[in-house]
């Protein structure tokens, strides 16, 4: 975050910077013409980070992780994200650490990363019922049976599979 702000500074100082030479060369340019480009310089960084997030984040990422719903929103307090809705959220399946139960092939286990712009990844250990599209997150005091048999959670049942449920079913 600081990183990012600091870069849009540098911008918006070199655009300023950029006006105000620009006028000594050339007194047609008007005085208000340097802050107003700096300003804009600023505002078009912060545009600028916040439309590239999630394809920096997501491109970071190892190449076995699956990314899954990404989620867009809109904001007043940023009304461009009304025209074009911004990724705040998105949610990514590592494909590498799927685990099969070994009495129900159809129960699969796997890692998933929660990332939303300005917060920490939160990480969880989630249970894909593949056959009866619905999951559950792995918490203490949770089992399942070698029947497959859930206990001490309840399922999410989904109606229609996101791309989290495909990328855990995914067979292969």
């Amino acid at each position: 975050m600081a990183l990012e702000l600091l870069g849009s500074f540098f911008v918006a100082l070199t655009l300023g910077l950029l006006v105000w030479a620009l006028r000594k060369k050339f007194a047609a340019i008007p005085a208000w013409a340097t802050p107003a480009l700096a300003g804009a310089g600023l505002i078009a960084t912060a545009i600028y980070m916040e439309y590239s997030w999630f394809n920096r984040v997501s491109a970071a990422l190892p190449a076995q992780f699956v990314v899954a719903n990404a989620e867009t929103a809109t904001s007043p307090l940023r009304p461009w994200t009304f025209a074009v809705p911004v990724v705040n959220h998105f949610t990514a399946l590592d494909g590498s650490k799927l685990a099969r139960h070994p009495e129900r092939d159809d129960l699969v286990v796997a890692p998933v990363f929660g990332f939303a712009r300005w917060q920490n990844p939160q990480t969880a250990l989630m249970v894909f019922d593949c056959v009866g599209k619905r999951r559950v997150a792995v918490t203490e005091g949770m089992a399942i049976d070698a029947n497959g048999m859930l206990t001490g959670a309840e399922w999410l049942v989904l109606e229609n599979p996101d791309g989290l449920q495909q990328a855990a079913c995914k067979e292969g």
